[in-house]
C-alpha cells in the first residue's frame, strides 16, 4: 500500500476546518477508532466463559487459570493512563497502529499457547497492546470531530465500549461450543487486520514528535505507576480469594499500592516532562467525569458480572444461554446511544445522566425481586432496560468530561476518565465477590436455623420428600439422607438468591448516591468550557 494511495485517499475524503476534520474521512476514522476500541473490550469478558474449558486442556488448577484474566486485567489498566505520553511520544497514529498490531499478534500466541505460562504471558501482552487502544480511540474522536457533532461521534464509540461486555460472553460461548477455546483468540485477527489497514489509510499523519522525544523519559513515574496500578489491580483481582487482608500477600499489595500511588504522584507533580499528566485535574469537569465513570464502571461491569453467576449457578444456563440472556441488553444500548447521539447536544447532559442513573437503580431493585424460579422472560425486560439507561449515562458523561476540555488536554483526560471506569469495574467486581459470599454465608445461617427438628413444617416437608423418595424405589434410610440433602441443596438456592438480591439493591443505592456529582459537570453542550477548579 503506497503513501501516494493513503495520501490520495484522505485528500479526496476531507477538508480541515478549526483544526477538526470535515467530510467523510472523519466518519471512516470514527469507525477505525472505534473497531480498536471494540477488540479490547471484547476480550475483556469474552475468556470468562472459556476458563473452564482452556483448565481442562492445559491442566491448571482454578486459581492458575484465573490469572488468564488477571494478567490482562493488570496489564490493561497500567497502559492507560500512559496512552496520552506514548501517544505524544511515538506519534498518535504511529502508536494505535502499534496497539493494533501488538494485539493481534498477542491474540494469535494466546490461540497458539501449549502451556499456561505461554498463555498468561500473552494475555499480559495483550493486555498491554489492548490499553492503547481503549483511551486513544476516545481522543481521537474528539480530536478529529467538531464540538457540535461529538455526540454522534461517540456513540459510535460508545456502541463498542457499553454492548462489548454483553458481546464477550455471547461470542465466547458460541465459539466455545461449537470451535473450541482457542478460537475466542483467533477471531480477532480478521479484525485486526482489518483495523490496522483502515488506520493506514484514513488516520491523520502525525505531527512533529521531534518535542516531546527530547524530553527526558520520565521512567521513575512509569516504574511508580507500575507498582501503584499493578498492585491495586492485583489485591482486587485475587483478594476475595485469599480472604483479604487475613492475607500476607493481599496486604503487602495494599501497602506497595498506597506508597507507589504516593510516590508517584509527588514525582508527577515534581518532574518537568511527567509521564501521566495529573495538572489536567485542574478541569473540574474531568474530576467530577472519573469519579462518576468509576461508578459505572462498577454498575457495568458489576452488574454484568453478577447476572451471569446468577444464571449459571441458579438457573443452570449455559455458556450460549447465558450469552444470548445478555444479547437483547448489548442490542438495547446500541440502538439507544445511536439515537441518543443525535440529540444529546441538545440537552443537558446532568438531566440525562441523572435519568440514567435513577432508571438504573429502579432496575436494579426490579431484579432484587428474583426468585429461583425465575427464568429468561423475568430477566429479559429489566436486562434491556439496564442496557438501555446505563447508556444515558456513558455517553452524555463522556462529553460533559471530556468535551469540554481543550484540544492539547483530551488525550491526557482521556486516560484518567477511562483508567477510572476500568477500575471501577474491578473495584465493583471485588465488593460484589466479596459481598456475595459473605451474605449468602448470612442468610444460609438464618434459614438454617429456622430448620429444627422440632419445626413442624420441617417435619412436614422432610416426609413428604422421603415419601416420594420411597416411591421411586429407595429404602427407608436412604430415602430420609437424600431427603435432608435436597432441603440442604433448596436452602443453598434460596441463600444464593437472596445475596444475588442484596448485591443487586446495593449497586441501585450505589447509582444514587452518585447523583450529587452533577452538580460539579457542565451541561455538556457543544461549545461548552471546562470547568477549572482553583
Amino acid at each position: 500500500m503506497s503513501t501516494n494511495f493513503k495520501r490520495s485517499a484522505q485528500t479526496q475524503l476531507a477538508t480541515v476546518n478549526d483544526g477538526y476534520i470535515q467530510g467523510p474521512l472523519k466518519w471512516a476514522i470514527a469507525f477505525t477508532a472505534s473497531l480498536g476500541a471494540i477488540l479490547e473490550v471484547i476480550d475483556t469478558s469474552i475468556v470468562n466463559v472459556a476458563l473452564t474449558d482452556i483448565q481442562a486442556t492445559l491442566g491448571a488448577t482454578v486459581s492458575e487459570v484465573g490469572w488468564v484474566v488477571t494478567g490482562y486485567a493488570i496489564a490493561n489498566v497500567v497502559l492507560i493512563p500512559l496512552s496520552a505520553w506514548l501517544g505524544d511520544y511515538f506519534g498518535k497514529k504511529s502508536y494505535f497502529i502499534f496497539s493494533l498490531v501488538g494485539f493481534t499478534l498477542a491474540s494469535i500466541l494466546c490461540g497458539l499457547a501449549f502451556n499456561l505460562p505461554m498463555l498468561v504471558l500473552s494475555r499480559i501482552l495483550q493486555g498491554l497492546c489492548g490499553g492503547g487502544l481503549l483511551a486513544k480511540a476516545q481522543a481521537i474522536l474528539f480530536e478529529t470531530f467538531p464540538p457540535a457533532e461529538q455526540g454522534l461521534a461517540q456513540a459510535v464509540f460508545g456502541v463498542g465500549v457499553i454492548s462489548g461486555p454483553a458481546i464477550g460472553p455471547t461470542l465466547g460461548g458460541f465459539l466455545v461450543d461449537g470451535l473450541g477455546w482457542r478460537w475466542i483468540f483467533f477471531v480477532n485477527l480478521p479484525f485486526g487486520i482489518l483495523a490496522v489497514v483502515m488506520a493506514s489509510l484514513f488516520l491523520p499523519k502525525d505531527a512533529d514528535k521531534s518535542k516531546a522525544q527530547n524530553q527526558a523519559v520520565d521512567w521513575w513515574g512509569i516504574g511508580f505507576l507500575i507498582i501503584a496500578i499493578g498492585c491495586l489491580q492485583t489485591m482486587l483481582e485475587e483478594g476475595e480469594q485469599d480472604d483479604w487482608f487475613s492475607s500476607g500477600f493481599i496486604t503487602t499489595l495494599g501497602v506497595f499500592s498506597i506508597i507507589g500511588l504516593g510516590l508517584f504522584i509527588w514525582r508527577e507533580l515534581k518532574t518537568a516532562y511527567p509521564a501521566v499528566e495529573l495538572k489536567v485535574l485542574r478541569h473540574r469537569s474531568l474530576a467530577a467525569g472519573s469519579l462518576l465513570s468509576a461508578l459505572i464502571g462498577m454498575g457495568l461491569y458489576g452488574t454484568l458480572f453478577a447476572v451471569p453467576i446468577f444464571a449459571q449457578s441458579v438457573l443452570h444456563f449455559t455458556a450460549t444461554q447465558t450469552g444470548l440472556l445478555l444479547a437483547p441488553g448489548a442490542l438495547a444500548s446500541a440502538i439507544v446511544m445511536v439515537l441518543l447521539g443525535k440529540l444529546s447536544s441538545k440537552i443537558d447532559a446532568r438531566a440525562l445522566i441523572a435519568m440514567g442513573a435513577v432508571g438504573t437503580s429502579g432496575v436494579m431493585f426490579q431484579l432484587a425481586a428474583i426468585t429461583p424460579q425465575s427464568g429468561t422472560d423475568d430477566l429479559f425486560w429489566p436486562l434491556v432496560w439496564r442496557g438501555a439507561f446505563t447508556v444515558l449515562m456513558f455517553l452524555p458523561l463522556s462529553l460533559a468530561t471530556l468535551g469540554p476540555l481543550p484540544k492539547h488536554d483530551i488525550s491526557a483526560g482521556s486516560g484518567f476518565y477511562n483508567l477510572t471506569r476500568q477500575l471501577g469495574g474491578s473495584i465493583g467486581i471485588a465488593l460484589l465477590t466479596t459481598l456475595l459470599d459473605r451474605r449468602e454465608a448470612f442468610h444460609r445461617a438464618i434459614l438454617l436455623a429456622k430448620l429444627s427438628p422440632y419445626d413442624i413444617e420441617t417435619n412436614q416437608r422432610l416426609d413428604l420428600l422421603s415419601g416420594a423418595l420411597q416411591g421411586q424405589g429407595m429404602d427407608a434410610t436412604t430415602a430420609q439422607q437424600q431427603a435432608l440433602a435436597l432441603m440442604s441443596q433448596t436452602v443453598d438456592t434460596q441463600a444464593a438468591v437472596l445475596s444475588f438480591a442484596d448485591i443487586f439493591r446495593v449497586v441501585g443505592v450505589a447509582f444514587l448516591c452518585s447523583l450529587p456529582l452533577l452538580l460539579f459537570l457542565g451541561k455538556g453542550r457543544s461549545g461548552a468550557k471546562a470547568p477549572v477548579g482553583h
